[in-house]
């Protein structure tokens, strides 16, 4: 591993116990509800906080580790942060403000400048290097702060939010030139984000952090698979209930049970992806097993689909088409039966 970091700190109301192993080549994102201690995690790596027990290790250099009174200071350590305001210098031009973190590490001026002048063009700035951060979009800006942190090709890169100062038309343009830029970095990358498709398109494994604790970590597609709270399963898009099983029948603890064929027993997890859950304004024919009265209490269109919210026991999110959601009458309110497969469910250990 190139990284190695187990920190444990308390801020506030806030105790931040997580453990992180990162190669070489590999982004990971870091996300989590507010509160989570995403960016305590991100200030302890970057040295803008100091751990009260635990140990961060980079490249088999220790940069913190109290116990044996090592701490090496932000400055002196071999990383690039790339902020969700950015943080650009504003009297500095876009070149200048590349060029500050190259002065800092000690590169002449003619040198730093002229490798500004590169990394900027490398991001498609070059006709930009003499503006001022006022006079550029916010897409533009944002790849201003990313030359800035990578032209000293450090070690270890943090990025907090890269992408939430971008307007939405730029966002996917800025993504995959991010992405193309993390693929080809050579050190450990790390971003923290709310937004799951940002996470999902930029690192190759998420960790999730909750109540400053790693509960989870894995690509998005395992972890949708086996979601190990309610966040990570509205963060992966599929409902997650809890219960207890009893062979074929798993206790809702919400009320309500499904019927799973070889659910097991004792506390369970069951899984249903919003795609398995199916609306009929009358009850379906045949003999479903798992089929109850719901009412929509929300319909959120995405493009050609969409998700609709049903309250009921239990409340599920349906993903449906937006054909449907006409045909059906699909507003808040209205009365449906849910339907869900029992081969469409997925069990495990709770």
């Amino acid at each position: 591993m190139s990284l190695r970091a187990s920190a444990t700190v308390r801020r506030g109301t806030l105790a931040l116990d997580a453990a992180l192993e990162v190669r070489a080549g590999e982004a990971i994102a870091v996300v989590g509800p507010n509160g989570a201690g995403k960016t305590t995690l991100l200030g302890v790596l970057a040295g803008l906080l100091a751990v009260d027990a635990g140990r961060v290790v980079l490249d088999d250099v220790v940069l913190d580790d109290p116990a044996a009174d090592v701490f090496v200071p932000p400055e002196r350590r071999p990383l690039g942060m790339v902020f969700q305001d950015q943080r650009l210098f504003p009297h500095l031009s876009a070149v200048d403000n590349v060029a500050f973190g190259l002065r800092c590490r000690g590169q002449d001026a003619e040198t730093a400048r002229r490798r500004a002048r590169e990394w900027l063009g490398r991001l498609g700035l070059a006709a930009e290097a003499e503006a001022l951060p006022g006079a550029l979009s916010g897409g533009q800006a944002q790849r201003v702060a990313l030359a800035r942190a990578l032209a000293p090709d450090p070690r270890l890169l943090l990025l907090d939010e890269p992408l939430s100062a971008v307007d939405v038309s730029a966002r996917a343009g800025l993504r995959r030139e991010l992405r193309r830029h993390l693929e080809q970095f050579a050190g450990v990358a790390l971003v923290v984000t709310h937004d799951p498709l940002d996470a999902a398109a930029l690192a190759d494994r998420l960790v999730v952090l909750e109540a400053g604790r790693v509960v989870q970590s894995g690509a998005l597609v395992d972890l949708a698979a086996r979601p190990a709270s309610r966040w990570v399963a509205d963060l992966a898009g599929v409902n997650l209930l809890r219960g207890v099983a009893d062979g074929s029948r798993v206790r809702l603890d919400g009320g309500g049970e499904l019927f799973v064929p070889d659910a097991g027993s004792g506390a369970v997890l069951a899984v249903v992806h919003p795609r398995a859950v199916t609306l009929h304004r009358t009850r379906p024919d045949g003999t479903p097993r798992n089929v109850w009265r719901g009412q929509v209490d929300g319909v959120d269109p995405e493009g050609s689909r969409a998700r609709v919210r049903v309250g009921g026991t239990p409340a599920l999110v349906a993903e449906v088409t937006a054909a449907a959601v006409a045909e059906l009458g699909l507003a808040p309110g209205v009365e449906v039966w849910v339907a869900v497969k029992a081969t469409e469910i997925a069990t495990y250990p709770g």
